[in-house]
């Protein structure tokens, strides 16, 4: 056999060897293209994965942390062609194209000499579209004292292509072509804390999924080509996934990283924090403020600092005295709490000597402890090397013990970038430059891994400040930081949460009104809202009600709504008598859309869908809608065009063609494919419905412990429409053994009936709860 041959037979299918009369699984396959290996590894038909390196253990090792999947080349056969070796299934065709040997070098490429032999590979979907990565790169370099690569690839970029994903990047544009996003934790990037899930998203209808974790450059859609570029890396590895839609994309990459789990139902609820509460009498105090205004609210938030020393995993008792009797408490109302857990250590803390003598600390280059930062006078602590088993198994086991015993529901594992930079460091398994992103997906499944073992029946769920591949499905809920309390920042924060959740990470939100301590402002228009009364700034901020307002409106909208923040007081009363009315309706508004938002959370567990939005997901065939930033789909039905404008009483709003659009405050009905000026009073945020939608209205609650009756069944006519009822006890494990309870609802257009397919998992007949908007 030639060079350019597999290496087995080529008449057998993909994945099958001759091996002593017997056929056995070999799920990766190496061709050599005259020195550089290129490696094929199916693992759906619609999912590949392909490994170049010029080193055997390189080309045929296994893919990186935050892949969980198994090979699977059932369905896919290999063939050696005059164009090359080419690996196909129903849904892709996989071309290593063959390389000529090469000949003698000309003049020109005896100065800029080739360093590795050239690689192009085709990957074409059954209707014909083609994905081509044309180069390949390691460029030798030392970084950190390690003798390394800067490993790199390209991909052909179609003039009319656009590109989302890439986790979190604040810089506040949707479409990221044209751009170099530099993918890497970074909490002090000047727009706001930057985190890298490599996945790159196609308006075509692919996904790449980078497989490196050192931090990673990519220049999607310049000069026709998109540039992904690692700064330390022995090979170049990565996973296409293709789709008819981007649904598709999305059950791929929860085949390859592990499914969003369902949170319990209280993280659908509101959840009041605060950086911080200073006792156990001031928490319970705010408890009580919701309860005895009839305000709806599941979870309070025990911030940072309830600890005598950072890394002491304790709880003050001087202001704290009594936690498991304050968690009691809250149980008894029907609510939950969440307590911020942090992986530094300080060295006058209880276990910072026991930790350092086993070496679980992030090391530098001398074997010594690094404690503390060298910005930001942030001088205290060591960071827990969470890469090592041993060390994040010892982790879950005190936060057991000393935390969670003490009544408390679920963690905050805060710094999960980590805070601790490990550029110039080591972990154990190495250097903090070759992993840099990945301790959140590590430090995050410790605790995830030990809940599950420790509490088999508890529905875990966990607060997490950074993500990286497969970080979904330890349970997390993300959010963007500690971000401004400024009006830029509330703009900034639809696109960046659109790009997260293009990158598969469901669940996210932002800290309603920002975490920074809203200092001072002057609006350019006179503020919508009297300050009279408000606690939670000084008198410089006039235009902050407003502003914390039209944050409420738009989280109201997100995966989860969390009021949190570095100010003097936080719950909706704070912020003055003007805005507590409309912070209450919106509150409201919130809980009686649990019957619609909890089905999507379930679905998105099944399918790896996102259910916030970017408009380009649903409505592909539209061309106006692939730059759109600032606004997006809520589910099947809401359209949500966030008030990011100081003083703002209305703004333009983009109906997607293919669609009637209902004004959800008006019920006037709208034609698609247009903009328009949607009236937006500051106790409304313009808020449209699809036709063809069914809306389930929840009776009013206290918290997600009450069981919640339907009110209505909000009919927007104009299709034949379908929409799920789910719910199940929203606290244990047992919705993935018996998919709780589910009906389906049908609408049919023509004949104007609604039916149900399944009892009504509240018990209710939907005869009597119908209402057809418009008629």
């Amino acid at each position: 056999m030639n060079r350019r041959t597999a290496r087995w037979a080529r008449t057998l299918p993909l994945g099958l060897l001759a091996l002593g009369g017997q056929a056995v699984a070999e799920p990766v396959a190496t061709v050599d293209r005259n020195g550089s290996l290129v490696a094929v590894e199916p693992y759906a038909p619609n999912i590949v994965r392909v490994t170049i390196a010029t080193e055997r253990d390189q080309a045929d090792g296994k893919p990186g942390y935050g892949i969980s999947a198994a090979a699977d080349a059932a369905g896919w056969s290999h063939s050696t062609t005059q164009a090359g070796d080419v690996f196909a299934s129903g849904a892709l065709t996989v071309t290593v194209k063959a390389q000529p040997w090469p000949g003698a070098p000309s003049q020109m490429q005896r100065y800029f000499a080739p360093s590795l032999p050239p690689v192009s590979v085709a990957i074409t979907t059954a209707d014909g579209r083609t994905i081509t990565m044309g180069g390949w790169s390691m460029a030798p370099h030392t970084v950190s004292g390690e003798k390394t690569f800067l490993a790199g690839a390209n991909f052909e970029a179609d003039p009319n292509e656009h590109f989302y994903g890439l986790g979190q990047n604040q810089e506040g544009i949707l479409d990221l072509r044209g751009r170099t996003i530099d993918c890497r934790h970074w909490y002090d990037a000047p727009a706001g804390e930057q985190v890298c899930v490599p996945v790159l998203v196609s308006s075509r209808n692919y996904a790449i999924v980078w497989d490196n974790p050192s931090a990673t450059r990519v220049s999607p859609g310049i000069h026709g080509q998109t540039r992904f570029e690692s700064e330390v890396g022995d090979r170049v590895s990565f996973f296409v996934i293709t789709g008819k839609s981007s649904d598709e994309l999305y059950a791929g990459y929860a085949k390859l990283t592990g499914k969003t789990p369902l949170p319990p139902k209280a993280a659908f609820g509101l959840i009041q924090s605060k950086a911080r509460y200073e006792s156990q009498q001031e928490l319970m105090a705010v408890a009580d403020g919701y309860r005895s205004r009839g305000y709806p609210l599941d979870m309070m938030v025990l911030d940072w600092f309830h600890w005598t020393r950072m890394g002491q995993l304790d709880i003050d008792r001087n202001f704290f005295p009594d936690p498991a009797g304050m968690n009691r408490e809250l149980h008894q109302r029907g609510l939950h709490s969440i307590i911020s857990v942090w992986p530094r250590f300080e060295k006058e803390s209880r276990y910072f000597n026991e930790l350092d003598a086993k070496g679980w600390f992030l090391k530098d280059a001398d074997g010594k402890t690094v404690d503390g930062l060298p910005v930001r006078s942030d001088r205290a602590g060591a960071l827990i090397d969470s890469t090592n088993p041993a060390a994040r198994g010892w982790f879950w086991g005190k936060v057991r013990d000393n935390i969670l015993s003490q009544g408390f529901d679920y963690l905050w594992l805060d710094e999960t970038e980590p805070d601790l930079v490990p550029d110039g460091y080591f972990y154990s398994i190495g250097s903090g430059d070759r992993y840099h992103n990945v301790f959140p997906l590590l430090h995050t499944d410790g605790a995830a891994e030990g809940s599950r073992r420790d509490r088999p029946d508890f529905r875990n769920m966990i607060l997490c400040r950074a993500a990286y591949l497969g970080t979904q499905a330890n349970g997390c809920l993300f959010w963007s930081s500690d971000i401004q309390s400024t009006w830029e920042s509330l703009r900034r924060q639809v696109p960046t949460g659109l790009n997260m959740t293009a990158s598969g990470i469901a669940l996210w939100s932002s800290d309603t009104g920002g975490w920074q301590y809203p200092g001072s402002s002057k609006p350019a228009r006179a503020p919508l809202l009297s300050p009279a009364g408000a606690t939670a700034m000084g008198a410089n901020y006039p235009d902050y009600p407003e502003l914390f307002v039209r944050w409420f409106q738009y989280n109201s909208f997100t995966p989860t709504l969390r009021i949190h923040g570095q100010r003097p007081a936080t719950a909706i009363w704070d912020y003055g008598a003007a805005a507590e009315p409309i912070l209450a309706s919106w509150s409201k508004l919130r809980y009686s859309l649990l019957p619609y938002i909890y089905p999507l959370a379930r679905t998105t567990y099944e399918t790896g869908a996102p259910f916030m939005r970017a408009l380009w997901m649903d409505f592909a065939s539209d061309p106006q809608v692939a730059t759109v930033g600032d606004e997006y789909m809520f589910g099947p039905a809401f359209l949500v065009a966030p008030v990011t404008e100081q003083g703002a009483t209305s703004r333009r709003v983009y109906l997607p063609a293919g669609s009637d659009w209902y004004d959800w405050w008006t019920n006037q009905k709208h034609a698609g494919g247009q903009w328009i000026d949607a009236a937006a009073p500051i106790e409304r945020m313009p808020l449209f419905v699809r036709a063809g939608s069914i809306v389930p209205i929840g009776a009013p609650v206290a918290n997600t412990s009450e069981k919640q009756a339907l009110a209505e069944i909000r009919v927007f006519p104009g299709r034949d429409a379908t929409a799920r009822l789910y719910d199940d006890d929203g606290t244990t494990e047992a919705y993935r053994k018996n998919g709780g309870r589910s009906a389906t609802l049908r609408w049919d257009e023509a004949a104007g009936r609604l039916t149900a397919a399944g009892a009504l998992p509240t018990g209710q007949s939907a005869a009597g709860l119908v209402k057809v908007v418009g008629r």
